[in-house]
């Protein structure tokens, strides 16, 4: 390493001599201190064992006076209580004392010490046999004695003597310990005086020689480990200054030169990583073009445009025909640049090919100034691209599958370093991947555009307007990649007035779900023609979905989908509901409260086997039904508990005062204090309220306001089996008419009933009733009887008794139709009120 102000000579030698020098060296000199040290360890060791041969006999000492203490412990207690506990502790002890005073003869370090040892163990022999035992003899037969003060004086006596035994073998021992340990410190110093020379002299001749390898070898490799250290933490601008000195120069020189190589192409890397992640991370073509932008700029260019055909916008295949491509996107680092603004139309000849029917190769302009004209984009204005600083560009074509969709034009200005050859694997890598995610974008949104026309052309175009009924309703299909769902809602007019309203969630998303959602919708309709009742029709639904494949005999997607079915009759101003693995709707009274509808969600279609059940409730006029489907309270961050509860209490936002609900008027006004919220309001509340982002799933709400039909609208008699009473039921029927002002309706309403009573007279049974409904648009003729045989029309021959009625009575009127009851069937008809078209 050079430093300012100082030269560095290059030793004579390489590192590879120098090392081996150095390693004979370092092992000559190890040896000697190995040596020495060996020397030293051996002495101590001997020294230290001399040192250690008194720790048993202390350690055993101890141990022989404690298990006297225990005999005499054991003993005492024993002859106090009288308890046999006692006497355990004092068995053990005087049982292991002959052992562990043999022991400590054993152990004594010099004859003296053994002399004591024994006289201890006689003592401890005498104490046992002469006191001890008898004492607990005499304990056990209860004799006074045992406790008598002179027994306890002599036993103090003689623990008194041994403990002064003790005393004395303790103290002669650590006496001859210290000596020892005097000994052994001496030799050590010795030793360690010597060691200390020799390790002296090896660690001089260790420093010097370290500080020089240090100084050659050690600095410059650590400069290149904290260096590399850098490098590897992300800092590709790290590098090693030079120092010139033989292996170590050039592995300096080859670091630098890998570094320099790495940072170039961990720049190109970076660039096509972020690219292939933040590029086609949405699957709209805008937002895709502009994030290339965002990538390219300003790593790889000052200014990029993206330019597209204009079909690829909305999702139609690119025909390479278009002269005149749609800007998408533009960016750089300067706001101010002369190139066209977004969504302008651009005029660009194709980028150049290097072969017939060959796709476009990205195309390299060193110079501004020498570009051909109409070559590149915005080439109207290459002057004035030219004096804002424009120098050097790159176009790449955005081509899939051998079709060019657009162009990406790369431009750098004179700030910049201009482009060079290398660069154009780089501007083909980033047209490809964008090419790649602006095709998805475009077929994600063709088949989404396919998908929602195809639902749209499904779902009612507008719900039917009856006087019992107010609806408003909101589906918002989903914007995700999963795409569009099959949610459906539907309301159907049935005979009567009364109004069936149906939501439906199909498992799935695209386009299958939307034509399943039409194949359930087209069911539901036509069973719902037959009047069924809602568990029956669910039955007959659930049935269908179980027969239906795809041809190959596998379960169609039908399978697991869901469907609500409510039927409202304004007459009784009862509601009857089942749902197939539907959520429930809530209802809201009048006053404003909103509670769940009761009942039990069923199974979802295509299980099979399983029975639906209908739920009537009792509506008051006014109250509102509430049905949606599972995207307005679920999602994968709302529970579908949180998300009931969060609808009721949008639901309850604004109960206001139902009014009057008879009144065939507008009940949604809110003009007035105390009128209630629209339902057209309460909708666009609910779904801000309940909506935080792009749904997940579809979105349906379905409002329904009911109203009850005016009593004096509905007119219901009771007609006997007997021909005669047909006349009656003629007359009955004139009047009526009569009241409401319908006498031009008064002949034919009178043949009609006069043919639907005498076929119930003649083919039903009993009880039969006549109910006559006039409502705003139409009056409805319903005759009933207690058989559930339906009629169907047939073509009467000439010389037939019958068979003409019911021609007849499809002729006079605008529709009919049967329903069965509970109690037989009911044929009605309905006719247009003069004045309603």
């Amino acid at each position: 390493m050079q430093r300012r102000g100082r030269t560095k000579t290059a030793p004579r030698r390489g590192l590879v001599p120098l090392t081996a020098v150095a390693g004979g060296l370092l092992a000559v000199l190890i040896g000697l201190v190995f040596l020495v040290l060996v020397l030293a360890v051996q002495d101590a060791r001997h020294s230290l064992l001399s040192a250690r041969s008194g720790r048993p006999a202390l350690d055993q000492i101890g141990v022989v006076e404690a298990t006297v203490l225990d005999m005499e412990g054991g003993q005492r207690g024993y002859v106090i209580t009288r308890q046999d506990e006692f006497l355990k502790p004092w068995q053990a002890a005087r049982a292991a004392f002959p052992a562990r005073a043999r022991k400590l003869v054993d152990v004594s370090t010099s004859p003296a010490q053994r002399r004591l040892a024994e006289q201890i163990q006689q003592a401890g022999q005498s104490f046992i046999h002469d006191y001890a035992i008898p004492l607990v003899e005499e304990a056990r037969r209860g004799d006074p004695d045992a406790r008598s003060i002179a027994r306890t004086v002599e036993g103090k006596q003689r623990l008194d003597a041994l403990r002064g035994q003790f005393s004395r073998y303790l103290h002669a021992e650590r006496l001859a310990i210290g000596r020892r340990e005097s000994a052994l410190e001496t030799r050590m110093d010795m030793l360690t005086v010597a060691a200390s020379v020799g390790v002296g002299v090896a660690a001089l001749l260790i420093v010097g020689y370290g500080a020089y390898v240090t100084r050659v070898i050690v600095w410059p490799v650590r400069r290149m480990a904290g260096t590399a250290t850098r490098l590897a933490a992300g800092d590709l601008s790290a590098r090693v200054p030079p120092s010139g000195r033989k292996e170590i120069g050039q592995l300096e020189t080859a670091f630098n030169t890998m570094a320099g190589s790495l940072e170039k192409s961990h720049r190109r890397l970076r660039l096509l990583y972020d690219a292939g992640t933040a590029v086609g991370s949405t699957l709209d073509v805008r937002r895709t073009a502009d994030d290339l932008v965002r990538v390219a700029v300003p790593r790889f260019a000052d200014f990029v445009t993206v330019d597209l055909e204009e079909s690829v916008l909305h999702g139609g295949d690119p025909t390479s025909a278009e002269k005149a491509l749609r800007r998408v996107a533009r960016g750089g680092v300067r706001d101010d640049s002369p190139l066209d603004p977004v969504d302008a139309l651009i005029a660009v000849s194709p980028p150049p090919r290097s072969a017939p029917g060959a796709l476009p190769d990205a195309a390299l302009v060193l110079d501004l100034r020498t570009a051909e004209a109409g070559a590149f984009p915005d080439a109207g204005k290459a002057d004035r691209l030219r004096e804002y600083g424009m120098g050097s560009l790159i176009t790449a074509p955005l081509s899939v599958q051998g079709v060019l969709m657009g162009v990406i034009t790369f431009w750098r200005t004179h700030d910049s370093p201009p482009f060079e050859a290398d660069d154009l694997s780089d501007a083909d890598e980033l047209a490809a991947k964008s090419a790649r995610a602006i095709d998805n974008a475009r077929r994600y949104t063709r088949e989404r555009e396919t998908a929602l026309a195809l639902q749209r052309s499904l779902l009612p175009h507008g719900l039917p307007v009856g006087p019992t009924l107010d609806f408003a309703y909101r589906y918002l299909p989903t914007g995700t990649r999963a795409g569009v769902g099959g949610d459906w809602l539907d309301v159907i007019p049935l005979s009567g007035t009364r109004v069936a309203l149906v939501v439906g969630d199909v498992v799935g998303h695209g386009i299958q779900a939307s034509a399943t959602m039409g194949r359930l919708r087209t069911a539901v309709r036509t069973l719902a023609d037959v009047d069924l009742p809602p568990d029956e029709l669910l039955t007959h639904l659930d049935d269908l979905v179980l027969h239906l494949d795809d041809g190959a005999g596998e379960q169609a997607a039908e399978v697991g989908s869901t469907c609500l079915y409510v039927v409202h009759d304004p007459i009784s101003r009862r509601c009857a509901l089942a749902s197939a693995g539907h959520p429930l709707p809530f209802v809201i009274t009048p006053q404003g409260a909103v509670e769940p509808a009761p009942g039990q969600a069923g199974p979802p279609l295509g299980l099979g086997g399983l029975p639906f059940e209908t739920t009537e409730l009792d509506l008051a006029p006014g109250s509102t039904l509430a049905l949606f489907s599972n995207g307005l309270v679920h999602s994968r961050d709302l529970d579908l508990s949180h998300g009931l509860d969060r609808l009721r209490r949008a639901l309850a936002g604004n109960p206001g005062n139902p009014g009057n609900p008879e009144n065939p008027g507008n009940p949604g006004s809110t003009a007035n204090p105390g009128t209630p919220e629209s339902l057209e309001a309460t909708c666009d509340r609910v779904v801000d309220a309940l909506r935080t982002g792009e749904p997940a799933d579809d979105v349906t709400l379905l409002l329904a306001r009911t109203r009850a039909l005016p009593g004096d609208q509905v007119a219901t008699w009771e007609v006997p089996a007997d021909p005669e009473h047909v006349a009656r039921a003629r007359t009955l029927t004139s009047a009526q008419l009569a009241a409401w002002q319908l006498d031009e309706l008064s002949f034919t309403t009178e043949l009609v009933v006069s043919e639907l009573v005498t076929n119930a007279i003649r083919y039903g049974g009993s009880p039969i009733r006549l109910r006559l409904i006039r409502d705003t648009t139409m009056l409805i003729t319903e005759v009933s009887d207690g058989s559930s045989t339906a009629p169907h029309l047939r073509r009467a021959r000439v010389f037939d008794e019958g068979g003409r009625g019911l021609l007849l009575v499809a002729r006079l009127t605008r529709r009919w139709g049967t329903r069965q009851t509970s109690a037989g069937k009911t044929i009605w008809c309905e006719q247009s009120l003069p004045d309603t078209p």
